[in-house]
């Protein structure tokens, strides 16, 4: 079969990876950075004491990055999670936004949907970007307790109610004092990193720091 681009479909030729170069050129890059206010940090106001948000991509209704979210997350497309985080993570560097981080943490799912898809659709990406950004990939201490369905049609309000009690941590301590980067695919609301910003935040001394793939602008 011939390689494909995850966003048009088109054949992919040497020297393309995951999607073609006309795709790879229209990605629409946010350009947040972690050193300047943006629209990322505005959603978490007053909502969740963290110290700074931001995402790689804009996602949008019709385009590029949801049909590649669409493969990373339903087509069992895990490589494109490290293709994404790799691209972050070495802006991430060159930039120097996030020399401070300790411990990078997915937004975790839950086991019964982890064994269904067989793995967490933020893991690579936050594998890649831990890497270039010399911080510890650590993924079982957040847990999420509950099997909830898809919520996207929701309100914000709701949504909140939901994932309420649905995040602990498994350990109080690991993070006391350290400097910890969550990471999720797509932010729409800011509900689900919110409640995971919640669990984390009883951690004594915490930072909590926040990225995701990409946010709905």
């Amino acid at each position: 079969m011939p390689r494909l681009c995850f966003g048009c479909n088109a054949p992919l030729y040497r020297g393309e990876e995951h999607v073609c170069t006309v795709c790879r050129n229209q990605l629409p890059l946010t350009e947040y950075t972690f050193n300047a206010e943006n629209p990322v940090d505005r959603i978490f106001y007053g909502r969740i004491n963290i110290i700074k948000a931001s995402a790689f991509l804009f996602f949008t209704e019709k385009g590029i990055v949801k049909s590649i979210i669409h493969y990373l997350k339903y087509k069992n497309q895990e490589q494109i999670g490290s293709f994404l985080g790799d691209w972050y993570g070495h802006i991430l560097k060159e930039n120097n936004f996030l020399n401070q981080i300790d411990f990078v943490v997915p937004v975790p799912l839950h086991r019964k949907k982890l064994r269904k898809r067989g793995y967490n659709q933020v893991a690579l990406f936050a594998k890649q970007i831990a890497a270039h950004i010399d911080a510890q990939y650590i993924d079982h201490v957040l847990i999420k307790t509950a099997n909830t369905r898809t919520q996207t049609k929701k309100s914000r309000i709701l949504r909140w109610q939901n994932k309420q009690a649905l995040y602990v941590l498994s350990d109080q301590e690991i993070f006391s004092n350290k400097n910890i980067l969550l990471i999720d695919d797509v932010i729409t609301t800011g509900a689900t990193m919110e409640a995971c910003a919640t669990a984390l935040s009883k951690t004594k001394g915490i930072n909590i720091y926040i990225a995701s793939m990409a946010v709905v602008p």
